[in-house]
């Protein structure tokens, strides 16, 4: 039987490795963002400490998200077809370079320096692509059927 909807490459026993891992950057560098605007509004440390492990966390399980993404974008044509595709991957790697620069200014410059004007900012662009990307994502699965097993 040949594979109607596009499936995912990367997959164990059928079910694919990539959804099952991307809500742990999300999370990350969501509550990065939160622990950012905790620390403005409280002037505490540790949350600025929290921030920058956060972002770290985030970067390093995006990363592992990217491999079982690219496996699936590049092993099936069908995905590589669609437009959606090309934005979800493209909005999930600006996201990733931005939490990663994020990170290195806080590293190199002070976790509490680093959240005052840019680090936030920084934050609430990656969280703002986070959505963009979901959606992206969703229409992948929802509409185009990605990753969905044939009947």
């Amino acid at each position: 039987m040949s594979e109607i909807n596009p499936h995912s490459t990367a997959r164990v026993a059928g079910h694919p490795l990539h959804p099952m891992i991307i809500p742990f950057p999300i999370v990350f560098l969501v509550t990065a963002f939160v622990t950012d605007l905790v620390f403005l509004n409280t002037g505490r440390p540790g949350w600025a400490t929290a921030s920058i492990w956060l972002l770290g966390a985030g970067v390093t399980m995006a990363l592992v998200a990217a491999v079982f993404g690219f496996t699936d974008f590049f092993g099936d044509r069908q995905i590589r077809a669609l437009r959606t595709a090309w934005w979800h991957m493209g909005g999930n790697l600006l996201a990733v370079v931005i939490a990663a620069v994020n990170w290195w200014l806080r590293f190199s410059g002070g976790a509490q320096e680093g959240v005052a004007g840019t680090g936030v900012i920084l934050s609430g662009v990656v969280v703002a692509l986070l959505l963009f990307n979901g959606w992206m994502g969703w229409e992948l699965v929802y509409r185009h059927h990605v990753g969905i097993a044939n009947r």
